[in-house]
């Protein structure tokens, strides 16, 4: 068990006196606030923020870092407040405590809300300060570590959020101790069986594999010392997690497991060019393994992970990968930013550690509101990229997610090289903007000012940048044009009341009527119309005094007696100027009784009202629209007709429609001979009295069983038209 004694001993091999004294008193504190207190294995509770900072100061974390591992969960299990916790330590350590409270005391809908909130604070409290996330993998290990005393259920959904989200962030911070940990711990939890025989094989071939270990450690020290290079030699096996995953992935069992030694070359001299002398002393060892060479010193991993990596057929003609990397790099790959901590001294990040915190920071960028769902969907895809590396025409390399597209490379470079994008050359050939990026290709975008993303853009995108950017132009785009469409609608049913637009909006009502309705501007309420959210009519009327509501009422009571009265038009009133279409779901003509269905960035749709589409629709969506007499038009109407089958039945239907002046624009005819025919056509009509005329004479054919009109456009097929 971890005590405070051992926790301050090696904080004082790199912190001062002061900040000892800071560790101390974070400790009483934490000891009196957790008091009583026991975790579900009935140990004192007060063990695990020792466990987790004795894991932040082997990571030789600041000062502030270490007293927050020793008080994060105060304020969630405890009754101390942020304010107690900033009196008695400070702001910073306040700042950083808050980061890392759960969102408890907030009802959710469900356990898949509640993880995509906590993950969303995290992020964003990472945002302004990246201790916040590696205290909180901290806390992560020492909680899959004493997972026994849960439910099974428990074990398995925190498991799997360890291994989809928990290991890769450890991954994109490049601490590789730490992610082998969580990996293999989840592991454990999510497949015990499987765990359980791939822990005995191994530890079956643990002699065996030690021998072969050394006498390859032994062969690659000998040839070093000949070629004057100066460094160690590790070996070690791969963890079990990798080993499962690699089974899986190439469909093999553990005996074809060739490679489950890694021997890493760890050189003294801090100069690249040693890097290569080695590899070339390697491959005069043993003979290279055709397409297994990586070079990521000259085109490093995302979180800046820099080593050659090369496999070889070792002795007794195993396969052999070899790691060769200098004692700076492979701090890097162990540690990960940890490695380089520069808070202790005040000073600013390098610029490798403030990619790896904006790589980490642009994760935000993908669905900071809306769906849970979606939002855990897009980060876990974030972490998890398969990259390849592709080079600027100036020959600096950027690396993408498998899959990444020119778009993405251009909103990589700015966003408005991403908005402009037209075209891309790619090694000095035109290919189009959903062409996946290769490693090694050369990408030059092409630009042209004015122009604008598209909505399919979205579907050949994948770096999280490039999936905000454009979302966030098409959420602009579609406001803009929601409150152009909400200022016609409103203005028309201001003037109803006799109301004029730029009078009203400067009103004490109705700024008073925006505070009932918790809009902060004008373009908000306007937006919110044009969307269907809110009916302008609500507004209006609430806008009016009460006579007026009164008067309107029984001027509305005449204009639908009169309404009824009128012949069937063409053209649709009370909203000039707005876009309007028809539903293709009923088909509304002139004569129907119709009404106006408010849709988001697409005008308003005329449906015929017994249309069950209304019915689904919120009433304050519907507005109130009639036919109006103005030029005729013709009307996309279908009708089915059904009948014995005879010749010159075709014949007899199309005289009497053709004899009311209707044309026929399509038809289909199935028959079954000598026995049925079901006859669909297509009519273009002027209006509802037209078309019945045109049923009532088709009534009439004495073979004719039922003619009807159909709601929703005939199927097109070339087999059976005419």
């Amino acid at each position: 068990m971890i005590r405070i004694t051992d926790i301050l001993e090696e904080a004082q091999r790199y912190l001062s006196h002061e900040d000892i004294e800071v560790v101390e008193k974070a400790y009483i504190f934490s000891a009196q606030a957790h008091f009583g207190q026991e975790r579900l294995s009935k140990e004192p509770y007060l063990i695990h923020p020792l466990e987790v900072t004795a894991i932040l100061v082997g990571m030789r974390l600041d000062v502030a870092s270490l007293a927050t591992g020793l008080l994060h969960d105060t304020i969630e299990d405890t009754l101390v407040t942020l304010s107690n916790i900033e009196e008695a330590f400070g702001k910073e350590i306040a700042f950083l405590v808050d980061g890392l409270t759960k969102i408890s005391k907030i009802t959710f809908a469900s356990k898949l809300e509640r993880q995509a909130e906590n993950f969303r604070k995290m992020m964003l409290a990472m945002s302004s300060d990246i201790r916040i996330l590696l205290i909180r993998l901290a806390d992560r290990i020492h909680n899959m570590r004493t997972l026994d005393y849960l439910e099974p259920e428990k074990q398995k959904f925190i498991a799997r959020e360890t291994l989809e989200v928990y290991a890769p962030l450890a991954h994109r911070l490049g601490i590789n101790w730490m992610k082998i940990e969580l990996e293999d711990l989840s592991f454990k939890y999510l497949q015990p069986e499987d765990c359980i025989a791939l822990n005995e094989w191994v530890a079956k071939k643990k002699d065996e594999r030690d021998s072969y270990a050394e006498q390859v450690r032994e062969l690659i020290r000998k040839e070093m010392g000949e070629f004057g290079l100066a460094g160690t030699v590790e070996g070690r096996a791969k963890h079990l997690y990798s080993i499962s995953k690699k089974m899986k992935e190439q469909h093999i069992n553990f005996d074809q497991v060739y490679d489950l030694m890694a021997f890493r070359i760890i050189l003294d001299s801090d100069t690249e060019r040693d890097c290569y002398a080695a590899l070339s002393m390697v491959h005069a060892l043993w003979k290279p393994v055709p397409g297994r060479f990586k070079d990521y010193i000259a085109m490093p991993k995302a979180n800046n992970y820099r080593s050659l990596h090369t496999t070889v057929i070792g002795p007794y003609g195993e396969r052999v990968e070899i790691q060769i990397r200098t004692r700076e790099m492979h701090e890097w790959a162990d540690k990960g930013i940890a490695a380089h901590w520069r808070y202790k001294e005040g000073r600013a990040f390098s610029a490798t550690e403030d990619n790896q915190i904006k790589i980490l920071r642009e994760l935000l960028e993908v669905h900071q509101e809306g769906d849970a769902r979606e939002f855990m969907r897009n980060l876990k895809l974030a972490l998890y990229p398969d990259e390849v590396y592709v080079f600027t025409p100036r020959g600096d390399v950027k690396p993408f997610p498998k899959g990444a597209t020119p778009i993405d490379f251009a909103y990589s470079v700015h966003t408005d090289v991403g908005n402009q994008c037209v075209g891309a050359r790619v090694n000095r050939n035109i290919v189009p903007l959903h062409y996946k990026l290769q490693n090694g290709d050369t990408v030059e975008i092409i630009t042209q000012p004015g122009h604008l993303p598209s909505k399919d853009w979205m579907k050949n995108v994948v770096t999280s940048r490039a999936i905000a950017k454009i979302k966030q132009f098409i959420k602009t785009e579609e406001r803009e044009n929601s409150i152009s469409l909400g200022r016609e609608i409103f203005e028309k049913e201001l003037k109803k009341h006799r109301l004029k637009f730029a009078q009203v909006v400067k009103t004490n009502e109705f700024k008073i009527a925006m505070a009932e309705y918790s809009l902060n501007t004008l373009d908000d309420m306007l937006a919110l119309i044009g969307y269907g959210k809110l009916s302008a009519k609500h507004v209006a009327n609430r806008l009016v005094q009460d006579e007026e509501k009164k008067e309107e009422s029984i001027f509305e009571k005449v204009k639908k007696r009169f309404r009824k009265t009128q012949d069937a038009g063409v053209s649709i009133t009370g909203i000039d100027n707005v876009m309007v279409r028809y539903a293709k779901c009923c088909g509304p003509i002139p004569g129907d009784d119709i009404v106006g269905c408010i849709t988001r960035g697409r005008g308003v749709t005329v449906h015929v009202a017994s249309c069950p589409s209304v019915q689904e629709m919120p009433p304050e969506r519907i507005i109130d629209v009639h036919w109006e007499i103005e030029k005729k038009q013709v009307f996309s109407v279908s009708i089915r007709v059904r009948c014995g089958d005879r010749k010159g039945l075709l014949s007899e239907l199309t005289n009497i429609i053709s004899s009311q002046g209707v044309n026929i624009t399509y038809a289909n005819i199935d028959t079954m001979p000598g026995q049925s025919a079901t006859c669909d056509f297509q009519l273009a009509v002027n209006d509802l009295a037209q078309l019945n005329k045109v049923l009532l004479d088709i009534r009439k054919l004495k073979s004719v069983t039922s003619v009807e009109r159909l709601r929703e456009p005939i199927e097109r097929s070339e087999k059976g038209s005419h």
